[in-house]
């Protein structure tokens, strides 16, 4: 049983969208509050709308204020946190409730990049490699990710996008990646793709990171397919967009949680550290920060000492163009010691080295 499986019996639910002139984006996002409403039967859930679409969120209030609702929790279904979900959703639920006495409105944060809504990313291209787990590392090499966001002439949302991207890239193990955007910002999705063929790669996944359809989404495949039909050399993959998918209902559930029962944000680096030392999350490693009067040498005279650090194995260190790039130019001997033996003498062929160089690669204090 959850937080929202406890609540009093004049509590409801509303996800508040941004709207579309395209039918098939109000009937995508009421499938939002259909999921919801399978998961709390038992609980007011309605959806409402800025603009362009019905309902809009103040019939959407009506609707719950008939049912007898006087604690209404609010939350934005809106992928980034930019103008409608900062300004305009709270202006309109603020004037609501002013206007209503005895109502209460609480007001929770955007999708947003929570572990969820990236499973939920990740899962509609996984669908469109016809995969059902993430392959192992290695496999994806020869494939460039290029996501699509909305843009937005703000800025911190557009970083958001790119965040996303590489995240994805990384779990997922692809070759390269890229952002491109289809609204108010730079690069644009016709000369993004452009740009991305010229890195040569034969193999291209485009995944836009939307909700719903719409006459963006026709303007990308629009765009991916003239791309493509220019290139025919040129593999192309379209993933789907993320709907109701399972994993972004998950994050509905999760943001009306936090809303319910706000925590504060744990802004302590060092308790956070503390705290998940003691779940066992993180062990404590020594670092050459610390003050070891037992330990002390020179470092610049010993190149194979016994170092006090360490890196986590990283599951993509034979990526092509990653830290192998680096091997015998003093990269790190934490590092040096999670290549493959074949990887280092493939690297040292490539250069023409036959002979490995004389110094050892030492630990960097300060990588």
């Amino acid at each position: 049983m959850t937080i929202l499986d406890k609540l009093p019996e004049n509590s409801g639910f509303i996800i508040c969208g941004h709207g579309s002139r395209a039918k098939i984006a109000e009937q995508e996002f009421s499938l939002l509050a259909t999921g919801l409403r399978s998961r709390y039967p038992e609980i007011q859930i309605e959806y409402g709308f800025l603009e362009y679409s019905s309902p809009n969120i103040h019939m959407a209030l009506d609707r719950l204020l008939e049912k007898g609702v006087k604690n209404i929790y609010a939350v934005p279904g809106m992928l980034f946190r930019a103008t409608h979900a900062e300004n305009d959703i709270p202006s309109v639920l603020t004037t609501y409730m002013e206007k209503h006495p005895g109502l209460t409105i609480s007001y929770g944060r955007e999708l947003g990049l929570h572990d969820e809504m990236i499973l939920a990313f990740q899962h509609r291209i996984l669908e469109a490699l016809d995969l059902d787990e993430l392959p192992p590392a290695g496999e994806l090499y020869d494939t460039m990710l290029v996501v699509v966001g909305r843009g937005t002439s703000v800025a911190s949302a557009n970083a958001e996008a790119s965040k996303l991207t590489r995240i994805v890239a990384e779990n997922m193990g692809f070759g390269w990646c890229e952002t491109v955007y289809s609204g108010v910002t730079f690069p644009s999705v016709g000369r993004g793709l452009e740009m991305a063929l010229k890195l040569g790669f034969k193999k291209i996944v485009v995944a836009p990171y939307f909700l719903f359809s719409g006459r963006l989404i026709g303007r990308i495949n629009a765009y991916v397919e003239k791309v493509a039909a220019e290139n025919p050399e040129v593999s192309f993959t379209m993933a789907d967009y993320l709907r109701d998918q399972a994993h972004v209902i998950n994050t509905f559930v999760a943001r009306i949680e936090e809303t319910v029962s706000p925590t504060s944000a744990n802004s302590n680096l060092l308790e956070s550290f503390q705290s998940r030392l003691e779940s066992g999350e993180v062990s404590i490693h020594h670092h050459h920060a610390e003050f070891q009067p037992d330990h002390r040498h020179d470092h610049s005279h010993d190149h194979s000492h016994s170092h006090s650090h360490s890196h986590q194995p990283y599951r993509h260190i034979a990526h092509p163009h990653g830290p192998r790039t680096m091997i015998d130019e003093n990269v790190c001997c934490c590092f040096m010691s999670q290549f493959p033996q074949a990887v280092i003498d493939e690297e040292r062929k490539l250069r023409g080295e036959t002979v490995p160089p004389a110094l050892t690669p030492q630990c960097q204090a300060g990588d």
